[in-house]
């Protein structure tokens, strides 16, 4: 399908909508194609190739709304899907707050090029992606220690979207990913130990080679074969600069729109008071070239703009679309975001915690004796105070130097304390959509022997 295609589609949507009756809609188009390529022991293990076009559409009636989506183009297609949706909303219970953006508010002359969200440069082929894996599995398998490896992968996706609604707005970009994985295990039996590594770029140009790739999947899972558990107390903790975008993802959480307009938050009286230290600053960046989570404009056609959620240390911003925005009395902070199956919801794109100017090395000789803690499994999240219990595993170290790999332990605290006494290194990669760096946390509840 050609890029000109899918405002047609959108507009034959919305044409679609208005002839069944409904007050309002928006409508969502996406083309999409991708390949995955799989390889074991050197050979081929799995090819798959998917690409089609999807499409949506909301229709919205007297504070009712309904959502219907389709893989089917054809004309007759979408009149039965704005038939459906419009029947649909007549039965849904009514919501004051849903509705589409006032027109005035609505994005303009944005530069979605500018953002560099696609590669514009050729298809891979099947045999190059095939030749990143193999090579990334047999960096793996070089690495001493290493018995074998799970999973070595290579893909590429390629898709434009656009979207449309009856208040006027239109517009549409591309996004494109190249990514290169493997999973490395080390030991044999009970005794074995697995660690991954992993690299996506939009541009293929950007993307590590697969043997680095692979190289450091090995040398992580020999780093933690025959591990001990941790001694039980409290104890420092340090998350890797891999899995500390979690603890952040937890501050995102509670201050999503939803979650504060539901009362369902550990954060919900904590507006313009301290959630961070006092040097540290969460900053939203919908505009950073060549990163995933980069945009023009949010789901309802509003602006992207960049704004501090955290600012010094205080919380300064929810994140809210449309609907969250006019339940609590504010204004959308241009967040919505949506599939062709489901209206918008508020969520958050690219952010950047204030790094600090220590290294990892640096805050592990800080620490003293702790668990550096460099993967997790499950968790316990109390959404309403804060309470945190999580799996984990990494390496035990003493005199700031590590000791031994660890596993089975669980860590736990509260969010609000810990956030309250992070201290950030200075490693985070900053081609990723969440900018955060290791984040080394004092005085922990460590359950191990």
């Amino acid at each position: 399908m050609t890029e000109q295609s899918l405002p047609k589609l959108t507009e034959a949507l919305l044409a679609a909508a208005k002839r069944a009756g409904a007050t309002e809609a928006d409508a969502i188009a996406v083309d999409g194609r991708s390949v995955a390529i799989d390889v074991r022991a050197g050979q081929l293990e799995q090819a798959e190739r998917a690409e089609g076009v999807e499409i949506g559409l909301r229709v919205l009636m007297d504070g009712r709304q309904a959502c219907v989506s389709a893989s089917d183009i054809s004309a007759r297609t979408m009149e039965q899907m704005a038939e459906r949706a419009v029947a649909m909303a007549r039965e849904a219970p009514r919501d004051p707050y849903i509705g589409l953006a006032d027109p005035a508010d609505l994005a303009k002359d944005w530069d979605a090029d500018a953002l560099e969200l696609a590669d514009p440069s050729d298809e891979p082929a099947a045999a190059a992606l095939q030749e990143d894996a193999r090579m990334a599995e047999a960096a793996a398998l070089a690495v001493t220690g290493v018995d074998q490896v799970q999973s070595a992968s290579a893909a590429y996706s390629f898709r434009r979207i656009h979207m449309a609604a009856s208040n006027g707005f239109s517009g549409g970009y591309s996004r494109s990913s190249r990514s290169t994985s493997a999973v490395a295990i080390s030991g044999e039996g009970l005794a074995m130990e697995r660690d991954w590594a992993a690299e996506s770029r939009i541009f293929q140009a950007d993307l590590p080679g697969a043997a680095e790739i692979g190289r450091l999947a090995g040398e992580r899972a020999a780093a933690r074969a025959n591990p001990r558990r941790p001694k039980t107390g409290a104890y420092p903790v340090l998350l890797d600069e891999r899995i500390s975008g979690s603890l952040i993802g937890h501050l995102l959480a509670a201050v999503n729109g939803q979650a504060i307009a539901r009362g369902a938050s550990w954060l919900r009286d904590a507006m313009d008071q301290p959630v961070l230290p006092d040097a540290l600053s969460l900053i939203e960046e919908p505009h950073r070239k060549r990163v995933s989570g980069s945009r023009p404009f949010d789901a309802e056609g509003l602006p992207t703009m960049r704004r501090a959620i955290v600012d010094s240390g205080v919380l300064r911003s929810w994140t809210l679309d449309l609907a969250t925005a006019r339940k609590l009395g504010l204004t959308s902070t241009a967040n919505a975001g949506r599939g062709t199956s489901a209206p918008p919801s508020p969520g958050t794109g690219n952010v950047t915690l204030t790094q600090g100017d220590q290294s990892r090395a640096d805050l592990l000789a800080d620490m003293g004796t702790g668990l550096l803690v460099t993967s997790f499994i499950g968790a316990t999240i109390n959404p309403n105070t804060g309470d945190y219990s999580r799996g984990a595993s990494g390496f035990w170290v003493e005199n700031g130097e590590i000791q031994y790999p660890v596993n089975e332990c669980t860590i736990a605290g509260n969010l609000r304390e810990m956030l309250r006494s992070i201290r950030p290194a200075n490693d985070a990669r900053l081609h990723l959509s969440q900018i955060v760096p290791s984040l080394l946390i004092e005085g922990m509840t460590l359950a191990g022997d």
